[in-house]
């Protein structure tokens, strides 16, 4: 899981500018917020802190809102709240009433739909349990492989589209170009994710066992 950020040193946004792909990625590069956006957008504000923590801790621990503990609970409450939730209100992204507790969706929300679409349509290939307590070693190296194959074919397909761009060989517009880039490596580092998650898992099944 990538490292929750301890503040957020970003200045207003104005949100009659649009997010530029960095700016996106970065959001979309922590789970916790991607987990956050990806329960906003399916609903309406206003929408309480609370409802928002307990939904991304129970995604997080593979379990349901009724089962989490207390510590479970807080562990991701915390961040939320002193972290993720100002960042988002930042960048213009949700309007966050910090000490009522409450979120409001805002137009600009809508910007990350298609890039979470296109990861749930996407998602990394899973081993049965089966397979995985037979072909462990493998699977850990087959993983590796895919994440380094991955992260060469997007960075390719980068490289590729600027050259294509700057030599007139491919007419776009830059704010597309920009777009598409950032979408190449928001994908490429949720699949990095993804892999390094099931590779920990993998780990901890082989400790326990």
């Amino acid at each position: 899981m990538p490292s929750d950020d301890s503040q957020s040193d970003d200045p207003p946004c104005d949100e009659s500018e649009a997010l530029s792909p960095d700016e996106i990625f970065h959001i979309l590069q922590t789970n916790r917020r991607r987990d956050t956006i990806a329960y906003l957008l399916d609903r309406e504000g206003p929408i309480k802190m609370s409802d928002i923590a307990e939904h991304v801790a129970a995604k997080e621990h593979e379990t349901t809102v009724k089962e989490l503990t207390s510590k479970q609970r807080q562990r991701v409450y915390i961040p939320l709240y002193q972290s993720h939730l100002p960042k988002l209100d930042t960048k213009g992204i949700i309007d966050y009433n910090k000490p009522r507790g409450i979120v409001r969706p805002t137009e600009r929300l809508e910007i990350f739909r298609p890039y979470l679409e296109a990861v749930e349509s996407d998602p990394s290939p899973t081993q049965s349990d089966t397979d995985a307590n037979a072909n462990t070693d493998a699977g850990d190296g087959l993983t590796s492989q895919l994440v380094n194959d991955s992260r060469a074919m997007f960075v390719g397909a980068s490289v590729s589209l600027l050259a294509a761009s700057v030599s007139g060989f491919l007419v776009i517009p830059e704010l597309t170009l920009a777009a598409t880039i950032g979408l190449l490596f928001v994908l490429m580092t949720i699949k990095t994710n993804l892999a390094d998650s099931a590779a920990t898992n993998r780990s901890d099944d082989r400790r326990l066992s």
